[in-house]
């Protein structure tokens, strides 16, 4: 007997934010992408599906609020693909609290790999969902800034944003 799975339905929308316009993509809606312009590793267009805000109502709301500096974790349910090592580190940027950073090798050695930075920063890159899956807190062994699909200057400023409580507009939060 054959069994038919049901066909992926994906959907995205732009959101435009202080770091430049996002583009939100759910596979059959939960978020599963999240992608910069120029960002590195960046599918094409026509894999984002149709043109549909419906499914990211609650995404705008905490990606608005984190934006605003009134929101520091995200609470949304993702579909993230991709190998199990990606997953595994993806779940660990997860953890990397708010305005904190950590370098690769410290993932690695909290992945039990402590040999693996290398193949962390790589796992890091790939990450789909940028900014609510935290990539732009893992820095260089000294600190330095290294590395970021979404560009440098973006993920300087994002480290700026979380750590001065700034909000993203230049505004003086108040947490």
């Amino acid at each position: 007997m054959t069994t038919l799975t049901p066909p992926v339905t994906k959907q995205h929308t732009v959101l435009d934010s202080p770091y430049g316009p996002l583009t939100l993509v759910a596979t059959d809606g939960v978020l599963s992408a999240l992608y910069m312009t120029d960002q590195r590793h960046r599918p094409p267009e026509e894999t984002f599906g149709v043109p549909d805000p419906e499914p990211f109502g609650e995404v705008i709301r905490q990606l608005t609020a984190y934006f605003a500096g009134e929101r520091t974790i995200f609470d949304l349910p993702l579909d993230l693909h991709g190998t199990p090592f990606q997953r595994s580190v993806w779940a660990e940027l997860l953890k990397i609290p708010y305005g904190e950073t950590r370098t690769y090798g410290e993932l690695a050695e909290e992945l039990g790999k402590p040999g693996a930075s290398r193949a962390v920063g790589l796992a890091n890159g790939k990450n789909p969902v940028g900014i609510i899956v935290p990539c732009h807190r893992v820095v260089g062994a000294s600190g330095s800034l290294t590395g970021y699909g979404g560009g440098l200057d973006r993920k300087q400023r994002l480290l700026a944003f979380e750590s001065g409580g700034v909000r993203s507009d230049g505004v003086q939060a108040l947490f």
